[in-house]
């Protein structure tokens, strides 16, 4: 039987929304448990702290917020005459709550190199079996909801969308933190404009300004902040530090690491293995930033010349050059820029992967094949927001923009 902890009205002082109440007794709990209090050493923004000096806050502060906005929605839809019972109203809290507790130390770095087969919503959804059983399958209501198979679909939509209050509070609450004042939105008459028509979210035609402007908003946080040319520097020159010190344990060399980055360094796990063996999933819930940078500073001094020199680079801010673009790069700049790294760093045409990335990344303004977001129409009619709003075109916000990069030390001279 978990140990009850008694809940004498506690509040949380946010930044972003000031003071945020926790709401009984589970929900309290569940932020007291070491899965849920490691996301305080996970940075919500991973390494965008070396473009945004003040993106230092963390994926528990974004839980803590979101959470926070599903109370607002819940009020909101409840006193527009939706019936939703208590304890749907607790598990959408701990869905949302939740949600990103599967996340490791720098989420995309490590999934792209020593935890691969597993992807952190489902470490989430892992998580959340484990706390359900422990606190005696009180937040089975919650899974259903994150999980979308509960009945009232418009409560999963709240937890996951493209209106959903995970997004509404990163896209304020990194705005508010890098300073980028483009990404501020409207949450608070977006979530008050809220409303339910056959089980489906939708927006009172009031809202809809405020909708573009999120839409927009989000447009621009993600190509000047998630993915922002230096970031994706940074975020491919841990992948490669993380691949080189993975490699070099697997062909016997002595590399100095925590015992829970260690445990990963040395293999690779699938959902299964996380879901089924304790001690593994406990070595996933002890593993954070502060274990990939200390590793990362210790590596610095390694004889290992590349791992060496990637980790004095990363930890020193020499981050590679970034080139990105909306075509292919061609393929003789591309070999160009190739052959004098390897004159300059004296690495052969293997290791050359550490030093020289080409890759694409990609973002939707707006996804027409996913959950859209619906208007409502004073005459009742439901729209589509690219169809209600006379501001966009609809092809061009569901467009998916694809942009070309390649990354490579500063010290090659073209």
């Amino acid at each position: 039987m978990p140990v009850s902890v008694i809940n004498k009205h506690k509040i949380i002082n946010d930044p972003v929304y000031g003071f945020v109440d926790i709401p009984g007794e589970l929900i309290f709990n569940l932020i007291e448990h070491p899965y849920f209090q490691r996301l305080r050493r996970i940075k919500q923004l991973g390494l965008t702290n070396l473009v945004y000096p003040g993106a230092l806050h963390t994926r528990f502060q974004h839980s803590i917020g979101a959470m926070h906005l599903m109370q607002q929605a819940l009020e909101i839809l409840k006193s527009k005459g939706h019936r939703i019972s208590q304890e749907e109203e607790e598990g959408a809290l701990v869905a949302i709550l939740l949600h990103d507790c599967g996340h490791g130390p720098f989420s995309h770095a490590l999934e792209n190199s020593i935890i691969t087969q597993v992807t952190h919503e489902e470490i989430s959804m892992i998580f959340m079996h484990k706390l359900n059983d422990f606190f005696d399958g009180k937040l089975s209501t919650g899974i259903a909801i994150f999980n979308h198979s509960y009945k009232k679909n418009f409560l999963s939509q709240l937890v996951s969308s493209q209106l959903d209050m995970d997004r509404l509070d990163y896209l304020k609450r990194d705005s508010f933190f890098t300073g980028v004042s483009e990404g501020v939105i409207g949450t608070e008459r977006i979530i008050k404009m809220l409303d339910v028509a056959d089980d489906k979210l939708v927006v009172e035609a009031k809202g809809i300004y405020s909708l573009e402007k999120f839409i927009v908003a989000r447009r621009i946080m993600y190509w000047q902040v998630y993915l922002h040319k230096t970031v994706l520097a940074a975020e491919n020159m841990l992948t490669r530090i993380l691949q080189r010190a993975r490699y070099l344990i697997m062909n016997g060399e002595s590399l100095f690491a925590t015992p829970a980055l260690l445990f990963f360094l040395k293999g690779d796990f699938s959902h299964r293995d996380l879901s089924d063996d304790p001690e593994k999933l406990r070595y996933f819930s002890l593993l954070d930033d502060f274990d990939v940078f200390t590793c990362i500073k210790m590596w610095m001094d390694h004889p290992d010349k590349i791992l060496s020199t990637l980790c004095n680079n990363l930890v020193s801010r020499k981050l590679f050059r970034c080139e990105i673009q909306s075509e292919p790069f061609d393929y003789f700049y591309i070999e160009e820029i190739k052959s004098k790294i390897i004159g300059t760093f004296g690495i052969s045409e293997e290791e050359l992967k550490y030093f020289f990335y080409n890759d694409t990344t990609s973002n939707y303004a707006y996804n027409m094949d996913s959950d859209k977001i619906f208007i409502r129409l004073k005459t009742g009619k439901i729209l589509d927001i690219a169809e209600a709003s006379d501001q966009f075109d609809a092809r061009m916000i569901s467009k998916e923009v694809i942009k070309h990069f390649i990354c490579y030390p500063k010290d090659v001279n073209k």
